[in-house]
């Protein structure tokens, strides 16, 4: 027992190279967002041109430097207002139908670069959906839809006929 104690508290010494930080969404898209995660920590479902967060918690270096990139994953539900057939008998739905609704989840992924923390220093992580699966990241003090955000496209915006390559 004091040798387990004693390695923990030898863990404890010093300065964390990580920071935790909230971790929230914006989704832009009318599609819905599922889950995400950032480097594996996991984020909340959004609803189409909705926010979702305060999730605790992404981890971040706690001193940012030039070419830190960040995994983003996600699943959409690209018919999130399809109805589906509820099961006869009790709750929930059928599962055949619900099965052939989830056959159309579109999962992604992407590396962002993270953009220099604020003088204010790591406020939160906030992924911003867009169409054409493109995903951009802030770690602002300022989270969106504030005119001081960084991120400022329109929340609802529509998927084009062709994304470009």
């Amino acid at each position: 027992m004091g040798v387990l104690f004693l390695s923990l508290a030898g863990c404890s010494l010093g300065e964390s190279e990580y920071l935790g930080g909230n971790l929230n969404g914006v989704n832009h898209t009318s599609a819905a967002i599922n889950y995400f995660k950032v480097n594996g920590y996991g984020g909340p479902n959004i609803s189409p041109h909705g926010y979702g967060g305060g999730m605790c918690c992404v981890m971040l270096p706690r001193e940012w430097r030039p070419g830190l990139m960040m995994k983003v994953e996600w699943e959409i539900d690209p018919d999130p207002y399809a109805k589906i057939k509820r099961k006869t008998t009790g709750y929930g739905f059928d599962e055949e139908a619900y099965a052939k609704h989830a056959a159309n989840y579109q999962q992604h992924t992407a590396s962002v670069p993270l953009p220099p923390y604020e003088e204010e220093g790591l406020c939160a992580l906030e992924v911003h959906f867009f169409p054409c699966h493109q995903v951009k990241v802030t770690t602002s003090c300022w989270r969106y839809p504030s005119p001081n955000s960084p991120i400022r496209e329109p929340l609802e915006m529509k998927e084009p006929a062709v994304c470009p390559k």
